[in-house]
């Protein structure tokens, strides 16, 4: 005898509710995370205990924090407009790598322009930069249906292996005595600080608010909206689909080009094949925790980045193995993921029934 479960698209489901049903995966989360933690023979108050203060507990951590949830925040606001129109860009890494490749053009090529004029520069450079190379998926797409995951995918490595190329051939810095890293932006070509921090976190909370409005107050966003919903619907209203897209990825890699710009410039303060280091991947998760939603992902992404400094702060304070660290990280995004199943599906057993020959 079978017992198949029915799964049916939730419906009517209250703010209250939804709150209720993220409320209790995130304490599910943390009695999971406790008793993985238990199994290793460690002591979980200790061990949660140890990545607040890993994050929070010192005001260098909080900058360090700070400095990590700057490129996630806008690389997460780069991926929530594509996928607002379903269009799943796993392409941000090539994006922030072109941005920064963009950026570090204009620096090489202009040290001694004023910094303000400088900075200008290197950031239309690097939305250019990461919006052209978004854009190839998207035309691809657009005219030809092409699967835009590989794609994106697929030109990640293009990116990366091409600054890998300049780092290690054309633009090697000769004076690193064979070394292969590329030379240092000048001063005017590093972003100032503001409070501590560089003026990257300022620039990703005004391009929260305006992602924000871009999607939920402008035809264009609204536009995006329902291409992602029902393509069909879209058609009928006599909306231009593949311009609609290309508009979408123009932005959404634009964004992520921004963030190698900040990259480069207020953190490695140089060009590198690593400079994504893994925030257009991560972006993905956080676009989902956030429901797509640009408000409640500049939120997500600061926890994230606490949850990321505080398990790689508890391998050196505890002298927890990386693994665990990466397995308290993983638990924690099931439950919260896993939530976001229930709430938009309903699970039903069938009822036991006896077989009749």
């Amino acid at each position: 005898m079978k017992f198949t479960p029915a799964i049916t698209q939730r419906t009517g489901l209250s703010t209250r509710q939804s709150v209720t049903y993220r409320a209790i995966a995130i304490l599910l989360s943390v009695v999971g995370t406790g008793l993985v933690l238990m199994l290793f023979g460690l002591n979980p108050v200790r061990v949660f205990g140890a990545i607040i203060e890993g994050s929070m507990g010192t005001p260098i951590r909080i900058h360090q924090m700070i400095n990590s949830a700057i490129p996630l925040v806008i690389s997460t606001l780069g991926i929530i407009v594509a996928f607002k129109m379903k269009f799943w860009n796993i392409g941000g890494e090539g994006q922030i790598v072109m941005g920064a490749f963009g950026a570090a053009f204009v620096a090489y090529r202009l040290p001694d322009l004023p910094q303000p004029l400088l900075l200008l520069l290197m950031a239309v450079a690097a939305a250019a930069a990461g919006a052209l190379w978004a854009l190839i998926p998207a035309a691809f797409k657009a005219k030809m249906g092409t699967n835009e995951t590989i794609f994106t995918l697929m030109m990640n490595y293009i990116a990366i292996l091409f600054v890998t190329f300049l780092q290690y051939g054309p633009w090697k810095d000769p004076a690193r005595a064979g070394f292969p890293r590329m030379p240092d932006f000048s001063p005017n070509a590093v972003l100032p600080n503001l409070f501590g921090n560089n003026i990257g976190w300022v620039i990703a909370m005004i391009l929260t608010a305006f992602v924000y409005v871009f999607l939920s107050r402008t035809k264009k966003g609204y536009e995006i909206t329902v291409v992602g919903e029902s393509p069909e619907t879209a058609r009928y209203a006599g909306m231009n689909i593949p311009a609609i897209i290309i508009v979408a990825m123009a932005v959404s890699g634009g964004l992520c080009g921004l963030v190698g710009m900040i990259q480069a410039s207020a953190i490695e303060k140089t060009l590198t094949a690593t400079i994504s280091a893994g925030y257009g991947f991560t972006a993905i998760i956080t676009a989902w925790l956030a429901r797509l939603n640009a408000i409640v992902a500049l939120f997500v992404c600061v926890v994230f980045a606490m949850l990321v400094q505080g398990a790689a702060f508890i391998q050196l304070s505890l002298g927890v193995p990386a693994a665990v660290a990466g397995v308290v990280q993983g638990t924690i995004l099931l439950f919260i993921l896993g939530s976001e199943f229930f709430i938009q599906f309903k699970v039903r057993l069938p009822e036991r029934r006896r077989r009749t020959v």
